[in-house]
């Protein structure tokens, strides 16, 4: 018989001018498929219809990178829903259902009046959610400012490099290493990323 899991999160993201910039589906699914948390989604990123892909997730801190990663591809508005999912959960995505489900719906619609291409919808956690769409805003529209190189830069030291070893990576010197992480805003980045995986938790946590 069906029944209802609770905290989890739902990723529904849809490509924005999809008309004039061709289909970025595959390409995203690529991208966020070798992310090395993207084991951690209880069901992984899916072509749902058109030019929209969706995930279900378990954690809050693989969440996070995932928006991470659509951010840095640069032509999706993603909405976050937290909720209650139907359980037994389909192995494929796209047949599950359930409050989390409806909230992202709801978010994506939302992310398209907003400047960051975010919204979250949280009805279980209306004031946590508030939050965390607060903080999410703020990740976001630092994201989008970053440039190819900035990313780059971001990517490595992320992977636990040194200065040292990302300038070698890059053929770059230690000195642009830190001049390109400044202006990429890694640390601020880093710090928001634990503090929208906190609120997401906080989020998770209220009952359903």
């Amino acid at each position: 018989m069906p029944s209802l899991r609770s905290s989890l999160v739902v990723l529904t993201a849809d490509q924005v001018d999809s008309r004039s910039g061709g289909d970025a589906v595959p390409s995203a699914l690529r991208a966020l498929r070798a992310l090395p948390s993207s084991g951690g989604s209880a069901r992984g990123f899916a072509r749902t219809a058109g030019d929209e892909i969706q995930a279900l997730f378990t954690r809050s801190s693989d969440t996070v990178e995932a928006l991470e990663q659509l951010a840095r591809l640069g032509c999706w508005r993603v909405g976050v829903g937290i909720g209650a999912v139907v359980t037994p959960v389909p192995d494929d995505v796209r047949a599950a259902s359930g409050e989390a489900f409806i909230a992202a719906r709801e978010a994506v619609e939302a992310s398209r009046l907003v400047p960051a291409r975010v919204a979250v919808r949280a009805p279980s956690a209306p004031e946590a959610g508030a939050d965390l769409d607060a903080a999410l805003a703020l990740l976001h529209l630092l994201w989008h400012r970053r440039t190819p190189a900035g990313w780059a830069v971001a990517e490595l030291l992320g992977q636990g490099l040194t200065g040292r070893e990302v300038a070698a990576a890059l053929d770059i010197t230690p000195s642009a290493v830190s001049q390109r992480a400044r202006a990429a805003a890694v640390e601020e980045s880093d710090a928001g990323m634990r503090l929208a995986t906190r609120l997401m938790d906080a989020a998770r946590a209220q009952p359903c």
